[in-house]
């Protein structure tokens, strides 16, 4: 009797996150589902169900190259975000001495709005932008370099910066809780500086490295904006074909089903994901 009180307790106290979640997130999940299961003439909803939107996107050509390249943009987005992460949060986890000052730092980047850190680096990477500029002036090239605003790597570039301190700060954790004594037992076993970090040091990060994974490649495959800033044609993502669906080309049905797609395939990915950072996990253990 106590148990169910106690879990009647626990439940009373989640309510409010669970009306809060159920409200923002599974009603507008629930809404999305069903409009992806109609078809529309003009701007009415035609009556009856059907899976005709989902057939449309799966079987469409450019619907699945647009899938690849949001995943193949969004993959590269993450390793070079770790990969320029894991140094930074291997100096403040090993070498800083003022930890609090290099971790409220990092998050500078975060006191300016998101836009507006977009907006900088349209105008760093633009035709007459500070590369281009900065490479005239030293004689370096004759003319601007065009390829490197609107394409894949502007987006790669920008959300790499953009979302750099959420990987940061997961590495940096999994790194602070690694017990040095275990470097100190390799060192003593004759390990030099790189076979301590290869056999301890990064084997102990890996769910850190995963989870940054996770945290950069989820957000990064729905995001919108950057593409729609510094992409151009050839940078486009699922998101901006969603968006086109639903604002511009008044086709609720199949951006519903896009949207309801795209979600579907990155959870899997997800998954995968979080397997992985479990099988590291019980490896470093």
């Amino acid at each position: 009797m106590a148990d169910g009180r106690k879990s009647g307790a626990g439940y009373l106290l989640l309510s409010p996150t669970l009306a809060v979640m159920a409200l923002a997130l599974a009603a507008p999940l629930a809404l999305l589902f069903i409009y992806s299961l109609k078809s529309q003439t003009g701007i009415v909803f035609d009556g009856g169900w059907t899976l005709a939107q989902y057939g449309e996107v799966l079987g469409r050509t450019s619907y699945r190259a647009l899938f690849a390249r949001s995943l193949w943009i969004s993959g590269l987005v993450t390793l070079a975000t770790v990969a320029l992460a894991y140094p930074m949060a291997y100096f403040v986890a090993f070498h800083a001495r003022r930890k609090f000052l290099w971790l409220v730092a990092l998050t500078i980047p975060f006191w300016t709005s998101y836009l507006l850190r977009v907006f900088a680096w349209k105008i760093i990477l633009g035709y007459g932008g500070v590369i281009n500029s900065g490479l005239i002036r030293l004689h370096l090239i004759d003319q601007p370099l065009g390829f490197l605003l609107y394409n894949p790597f502007a987006v790669v570039v920008t959300l790499a910066h953009a979302w750099a301190a959420f990987a940061i700060l997961p590495i940096y954790v999994s790194l602070e809780k690694i017990d040095r004594s275990l470097l100190e037992a390799a060192g003593d076993l004759g390990d030099g500086a790189l076979r301590r970090f290869l056999r301890v040091t990064l084997p102990l990060s890996m769910p850190g490295v995963i989870g940054a994974a996770i945290l950069i490649f989820v957000p990064t495959t729905g995001d919108y904006v950057t593409p729609e800033l510094v992409g151009g044609t050839r940078g486009t993502m699922i998101a901006n074909l969603i968006e086109v669906q639903f604002n511009t080309a008044g086709n609720w049905p199949l951006g519903a089903a896009l949207a309801l797609v795209s979600m579907a395939m990155v959870a899997v990915i997800a998954g995968l994901f979080v397997a992985a950072a479990r099988a590291a996990t019980r490896a470093a253990r």
